[in-house]
């Protein structure tokens, strides 16, 4: 088994195996798809109305298909939906990690969109699939139809977490906890019934995921002003990777038509924000 995104096969073999029960309770009838593209095999998870408008899914890193699980279902019933295991992370696409400052990602989406049979397509990126949505509007602005980002990379400024985190790194799991905490908010006590599959997939992945060390490219502003489709961005004031005032602040003086959803005391990770996103790939306002 090759482990590139891996620390080790054992790591990923448990990953996968934790993925799979998550598949296999998956809460809205779907399709798996294996399209092959120029960076390896992508997995590709299709559900929702078959005749409904497509949408492309990105997942941010340290994550796979299984982080739109609560969006599932309300978004089903509206749209076909593809999310896609980003290359290089931990779903079942391949390990393949080419440079993010290049055009590498573009083409293998284009590969991916090709597979799929789409021209054209919404596309909602969290984290760093919000720089994967950004980079592939800004290389492919006649393919993406509309931009829903949330606490996306790629536009304001990437906070240096790892130095803020390295003292919690001492401390054993206790640190390793309140680092994630940092990131994803404290965590709940007693989850839902059908969370906990999720949740134990989440933390097998912190365990065996090799950490994106590199700085995420940023669109300049003549790249942000070109940018005509569409775009919501939803972010919080208190996220610990991203400066999000920086965020609002660029896409408000490149991008003034970005309808921008700012919650002050939201952390890196923005549950509920399934409501928000639908009106939006609708065609709807968005308040917030």
């Amino acid at each position: 088994m090759t482990t590139g995104a891996f620390r080790s096969a054992e790591g990923a073999e448990a990953v996968h195996r934790l993925y799979r029960e998550v598949l296999d309770g998956w809460p809205a009838p779907a399709s798996e798809l294996r399209l092959p593209t120029r960076q390896g095999e992508t997995f590709v998870l299709a559900f929702g109305r078959e005749d409904g408008p497509p949408v492309i899914l990105l997942h941010g890193a340290q994550a796979n298909a299984a982080a739109w699980i609560l969006d599932a279902v309300p978004w089903a019933e509206r749209f076909r939906l593809y999310a896609i295991d980003m290359i290089g992370e931990a779903g079942f696409s391949a390990p393949s990690r080419p440079p993010l400052a290049s055009d590498a990602h573009a083409l293998w989406l284009d590969d991916v969109m090709s597979g799929l049979g789409l021209s054209r397509a919404a596309v909602v990126g969290v984290s760093l699939g919000g720089w994967l949505a950004l980079d592939y509007a800004n290389r492919r602005p006649d393919f993406v139809e509309r931009l829903a980002l949330i606490c996306p990379a790629g536009i304001g400024r990437q906070k240096n977490f790892l130095l803020r985190a390295l003292p919690f790194l001492l401390l054993g799991s206790w640190g390793k906890r309140r680092m994630r905490e940092l990131v994803l908010g404290p965590q709940v006590s007693e989850p839902p019934e059908a969370l906990k599959p999720v949740i134990a997939l989440m933390e097998a992945i912190g365990r065996s995921i090799r950490l994106r060390l590199g700085m995420i490219p940023r669109l300049s502003d003549a790249e942000l002003a070109r940018l005509k489709m569409p775009i919501l961005a939803i972010m919080g004031g208190r996220d610990v990777l991203i400066d999000s005032d920086d965020t609002r602040r660029r896409l408000q003086a490149f991008a003034p038509h970005a309808e921008i959803g700012f919650l002050p005391e939201a952390l890196h990770f923005i549950p509920g924000q399934s409501e928000p996103v639908q009106r939006f790939l609708a065609g709807q306002t968005h308040h917030g």
